[in-house]
């Protein structure tokens, strides 16, 4: 990948931890495996209450949200009580169009949280601009679309998400809600002497955006996550806990090769105690497909790792 995450990891150490050496670091930080719902595909919204079941029979007690299922927020409540599983973090996306609510209607975005019981609203991606060109070309799949789409993606743009983000934070601030963004491994692609990612970060107020690290993309842009963390302190206050095989060739485009947690080559142990030092309290469990696997099964193998994995 063109960086150790062992020398990376060095610059942090030694890691402050609220926990015992010799416990597993779920168990002893007293935080909770969570999932990101998007890892289930369609099967969980074609049987949303057998595939929760599940979910919580592996052990998973939290949830994060990336759509409605073509349920309403009090079904969508009713499923996860049911489960015994929370809900405490939803992905919005910024502009309307769908079903689902977006940033464009905040006064929904705080109506469904309410009813749900999500504490964190997250952007899952930068706000796409006027100028951009979505026209599927032949022979186009969804990522070849975005991968284009991301070429166009100017420090100006980014500087308008960065504004977005501040004023929408503002608004869902004052209703008892956090606004954070997630990367995917655009915003690490150079542009204007900077990356998107940076100008987010410099441009967004610490007090109202917070950031949802993403670590399997973070390493799918050939980037460091242990020296991303140290740079920017606190900002980071979520993580999707996603793992990649040593195949996978650093991009800007959308590209990774996915795996299950503790099956590929990022350093757990050390990146879990780092990022718990530098202020992630909520973790969510994600993977990108194909699968080798069924997902049940490889959501289970990431749980029964981290479950165990001492940090």
């Amino acid at each position: 990948m063109g960086w150790s995450l062992a020398a990376a990891a060095s610059g942090l150490a030694p890691v402050a931890s609220a926990k015992s050496p010799k416990e597993p670091f779920f168990k002893g930080t007293g935080l909770p495996v969570g999932l990101q719902l998007y890892t289930l595909g369609e099967a969980l919204r074609a049987d949303l209450d057998g595939q929760l079941a599940q979910v919580a029979k592996i052990g998973y007690r939290t949830v994060e949200l990336a759509g409605y299922l073509g349920r309403t927020p009090a079904e969508l409540k009713a499923a996860f009580d049911k489960a015994g599983l929370a809900c405490t973090s939803s992905h919005v996306q910024a502009k309307g169009g769908g079903a689902d609510p977006s940033f464009a209607d905040l006064d929904r975005v705080i109506a469904d949280a309410r009813v749900i019981g999500i504490k964190h609203i997250v952007m899952p991606m930068f706000a796409i601009p006027d100028h951009a060109d979505m026209k599927p070309r032949p022979g186009d799949d969804r990522r070849a679309v975005l991968a284009r789409l991301a070429a166009q993606i100017t420090a100006d743009d980014w500087k308008a998400t960065a504004d977005f983000l501040n004023a929408k934070a503002k608004v869902l601030k004052a209703a008892g809600l956090t606004t954070g963004y997630h990367n995917h491994n655009v915003e690490f692609a150079p542009v204007g002497g900077t990356t998107g990612l940076e100008i987010l970060l410099k441009n967004t107020d610490p007090a109202l955006v917070q950031f949802e690290m993403d670590a399997g993309w973070v390493v799918a842009a050939g980037a460091d996550p242990f020296a991303l963390m140290k740079a920017h302190p606190g900002r980071f206050k979520l993580m999707h806990v996603k793992d990649v095989k040593a195949s996978t060739k650093p991009n800007f485009a959308f590209q990774q090769d996915p795996t299950e947690v503790g099956s590929g080559i990022i350093d757990w142990k050390t990146l879990l105690a780092a990022s718990y030092a530098a202020g992630v309290r909520d973790y969510f469990v994600e993977q990108e497909p194909p699968f080798e696997k069924p997902r049940l099964e490889a959501i289970k193998i990431s749980f029964d790792y981290l479950n165990r994995v001492v940090a």
